[in-house]
């Protein structure tokens, strides 16, 4: 379902590229949000959320799932749940975690960010990873690491899918050093779909994965959090630390089982939509488009006098609406809501505000 055009936009058909987050819930969601069996959560009584969460760890395969109000709380009930006060957990420079999620492992949970450089394609450096682990680890002045997180795919890095070797390489880095490692796979299954292969295959490297469901799968809240069992106990004793216990929450759950059930084959549509979108920025005057595996494009318009900020201020008055992520880039993020007409749109106004630039060059 596409999002109703706003009055600021009116007589404009919107195309709404910023995230996939503004997906809306399909009627098949809706249905089932309003007859879905209830009850307390918080006493684990809710079978709605429970089928979600027994669901989701058997198609990652892992033993256990919980339900969560987002994918932020998510990553940061995991990383509480895996890292003692006072250790480090050893993250991306560029990750969502590191710079995105407030800071929450750090101000909730006494964990110290150990940031390491990612490469254009999203990896790590097995050797920058090494280096964030003391050569003494009997050095009391040195936190240890108790956790490394990947992210995949990597969202600041142009939605890149990090190779399955990277991560059997990572993993089994992680095993020598005696830590887990945490997946945050927000956007796991169109790794997947880019990978050809399940989502479990990408899963397995990981003890632990955090994914949305309210982002290319279309459903209005919610994240899981898989691992084995006894992880998920702890995440669970987080969650409601952390005030996510909501009661009778299969009105939401509902909606994600209609996300696993029926929208993830659908994602392969957001990539094409993805590649059609970047084919057709490329041959505009001006714009660099990076590479695109999965339903995220970023691309730079480069003139003297067409700033970023102004090219966004020209587009969204014409309907379509985009976001900067970082470094001078912009995003564009098929789903659902955009069909192959609100592509074609959307390049009609880029050509149109980049016309003058072709004039001049």
């Amino acid at each position: 379902m596409v999002p109703e055009t706003p009055a600021s936009d009116a007589g404009l058909r919107r195309v709404e590229l910023r995230s996939d987050t503004f997906t809306m819930p399909t009627p098949a969601m809706l249905r089932a949000m309003t007859a879905a069996r209830l009850g307390d959560d918080t006493y684990g009584e809710d079978p709605t959320v429970r089928e979600l969460e027994l669901l989701a760890a058997r198609t990652l395969g892992k033993g256990d799932g919980c339900f969560m109000p987002s994918g932020t709380m998510a990553n940061l009930a995991s990383i509480l749940t895996h890292c003692p006060r006072g250790t480090k957990v050893v993250v991306g420079a560029e990750s969502d975690i590191y710079v995105y999620e407030a800071g929450g492992a750090s101000v909730c949970g006494g964990v110290v960010f150990e940031p390491v450089r990612n490469a254009p394609d999203g990896t790590m450096a097995l050797a920058d990873i090494e280096a964030a682990f003391p050569e003494d680890p009997e050095d009391p002045q040195f936190a240890l690491p108790s956790l490394l997180c990947l992210e995949n795919p990597q969202n600041r890095c142009g939605g890149r899918v990090l190779p399955l070797d990277h991560l059997a390489q990572v993993a089994e880095l992680a095993r020598r050093r005696g830590v887990p490692v945490h997946l945050d796979g927000a956007r796991i299954f169109n790794a997947a779909l880019s990978s050809g292969v399940p989502a479990s295959e990408i899963a397995r490297h990981a003890d632990s994965v955090q994914f949305c469901l309210s982002k290319g799968l279309s459903a209005p809240v919610g994240s899981m959090v898989v691992g084995d069992a006894g992880f998920i106990d702890g995440v669970r004793r987080v969650r409601k630390m952390l005030g996510g216990g909501m009661r009778q929450v299969g009105v939401l759950a509902a909606a994600g089982l209609v996300a696993l059930e029926e929208m993830v084959d659908r994602l392969a549509d957001d990539h094409v939509s993805a590649r059609a979108l970047a084919a057709g920025l490329a041959l505009l005057p001006g714009v660099t488009v990076e590479p695109v595996e999965t339903n995220m494009v970023f691309f730079r318009v480069a003139h003297p006098t067409l700033t970023q900020d102004k090219f966004l201020s020209l587009c969204s008055a014409e309907g379509v609406h985009l976001a900067e992520l970082g470094h001078g880039r912009i995003r564009a993020v098929t789903h659902a809501g955009v069909s192959d007409g609100d592509v074609e749109r959307a390049l009609a106004v880029f050509r149109r505000i980049l016309a003058p630039v072709a004039a001049q060059t």
